[in-house]
């Protein structure tokens, strides 16, 4: 039962309640089970209040810091909580159909079992949220943050997910129900990650590839990169190899008891290209710099192109490392600095595929 004298002075309006929360910051907060449809809450609340089962159905959230919350069950269809602040916050077994969560933050936040249904998570972070058991069937998902997020009998049906930062990123603990021939998903790698990270079958996963994404064959790519790069190396091995590219990559490639440094460099020469992503942590890597190495001995051997350099920061601008700066001085270093962002990605990825093609001969 909610606490009834917070009820009361809740219901004197937001303008007085913000200005009595000021006022009692260290008292808990309890409203649960009340009835506050249509009304505007917490503007500048505190966090960590006791909100469940209360209906804020068409409630006027915007901006509310319910950092925290226990919203669990609550009633919040077509709630605009958009700029909210959700972060940790308990939303399990609440109903959210409609609600306006554009810009929300909701990371590492419980929306276990959630109606989220026709929801607009436009630009929302959900980074470590739980998303068990939820329903984001016709859930609006551009730009979305799901890194992190974990998911298991999540519901999909009617989602693009072309704009989804994170895709490769969320995890999955179990299968989800998807209606595959309504979800829009990226022409890339991704696509394929996700649907067998769902548990889609094999088959329609095949089906799926055939219909939706068209392979040009490339050379094979030997890719280098610092162990602190691995997401983005992971999302290029993905995206290259479901683009018809053949690559080489350490964590995928190395069989138990292989010599690490003789088969990397084994692989180097057996490989077409290296791509090499330069950042902060690559450029001090000493195992690049190796790797670098063998591989312009091999463009000298042959006399052809084979070290594709791109950049995840501004460091090889910079940087005073002899070998660094000659790339930064004699090669053309694609921009991959925005990669989280997927339109500059894919921008930034397709201009890559273009390259690798136009050195075939």
């Amino acid at each position: 039962m909610a606490n009834q004298k917070q009820l009361q002075q809740f219901r004197r309006g937001v303008q007085e309640w913000n200005a009595w929360r000021r006022q009692h910051s260290e008292e808990k907060i309890d409203l649960s089970d009340a009835n506050l449809s249509d009304n505007t809450l917490i503007r500048t609340g505190r966090g960590d209040a006791y909100l469940s089962g209360v209906d804020l159905s068409k409630a006027d959230l915007s901006k509310a810091d319910l950092s925290k919350a226990n919203l669990s069950k609550a009633n919040l269809n077509d709630a605009n909580l958009s700029g909210a602040n959700l972060n940790n916050a308990y939303l399990g077994g609440a109903y959210l159909s409609d609600a306006n969560l554009s810009g929300v933050d909701l990371g590492k936040a419980d929306l276990s079992h959630a109606d989220l249904i026709r929801a607009n998570f436009s630009g929302a972070n959900l980074h470590g949220a739980n998303l068990h058991g939820a329903n984001l069937s016709d859930a609006i998902l551009g730009d979305v943050e799901i890194s992190n997020a974990v998911f298991t009998r999540t519901f999909f049906a009617n989602n693009d997910f072309r704009l989804v930062k994170g895709l490769v990123a969320a995890k999955h603990y179990g299968p989800s129900h998807i209606d595959l021939y309504s979800v829009q998903l990226p022409q890339d790698g991704s696509a394929l990650y996700f649907l067998r990270s769902v548990g889609v079958p094999e088959e329609w996963i095949d089906f799926y590839r055939a219909q939706m994404i068209h392979p040009i064959q490339y050379y094979s790519v030997f890719i280098s990169y610092s162990s602190k790069d691995e997401q983005l190396a992971r999302r290029l091995h993905a995206d290259l190899q479901d683009q018809g590219v053949r690559c080489w990559f350490a964590p995928e490639d190395l069989k138990i008891g292989d010599k690490f440094r003789q088969r990397i460099d084994e692989a180097i020469h057996l490989q077409d290209k290296l791509l090499l992503l330069l950042s902060e942590h690559s450029i001090k890597s000493p195992w690049v710099e190796n790797e670098v190495e063998a591989a312009l001995e091999k463009e000298d051997r042959e006399q052809r192109e084979m070290l594709f350099p791109i950049r995840l920061d501004d460091e090889v601008m910079q940087t005073s490392r002899a070998w660094a700066a000659t790339l930064r001085r004699t090669r053309h270093i694609s921009d991959f600095t925005h990669w989280m962002d997927p339109q500059a990605y894919q921008h930034a990825f397709e201009r890559l595929l273009r390259d690798l093609n136009d050195t075939q001969s």
